[in-house]
């Protein structure tokens, strides 16, 4: 093996997917100041505007699961509100991002995801999960994920 075929292969530096989503977190954070001056209404409806669009960018499965997420959520926490979040449907109370889809396609990953971050209210004594994986949307798993969402909006 070559000494530049062998660094090529050890580099651990960010994919072209991280990449992508960094740019696309800057681009929310340039809309964001820009909306800032509008009203909280307003910005509630860029935000839904913004995650429809993004969920119908995604390749099926993927979308059809993003759909009825975002149907769920608005069902379950409609105090939540929409967004994107380094290119992926969100929702957000007081700006902070409680939960977020994450598509299989968005890092190549085998599985799609719902995951929560630290405003969410799912503390369980020591230990929790903050991500699930998702690869099929029964009315079971509708339920649960309805239960920790209207838990995770406090």
């Amino acid at each position: 093996m070559t000494e530049t075929s062998k660094s090529a292969k050890s580099y651990e530096g960010f994919t072209e997917e991280e990449r992508a989503a960094m740019k696309e977190r800057a681009q929310e954070l340039k809309a964001g100041a820009k909306r800032r001056g509008s009203t909280a209404k307003a910005g509630k409806e860029d935000g839904e505007s913004e995650v429809l669009t993004k969920i119908a960018e995604l390749p099926e499965p993927d979308r059809a699961l993003a759909e009825r997420i975002h149907a769920i959520v608005k069902e379950s926490a409609p105090g939540l509100e929409p967004k994107t979040w380094y290119g992926m449907p969100a929702y957000a109370r007081d700006g902070k991002v409680v939960c977020f889809f994450q598509g299989s396609g968005k890092f190549k990953t085998r599985y799609s995801t719902l995951g929560f971050n630290d405003p969410a209210a799912l503390d369980e004594g020591e230990m929790w999960p903050v991500a699930y994986a998702l690869t099929e949307l029964t009315p079971e798993v509708e339920a649960r994920i309805s239960e920790l969402v209207k838990k995770a909006a406090g």
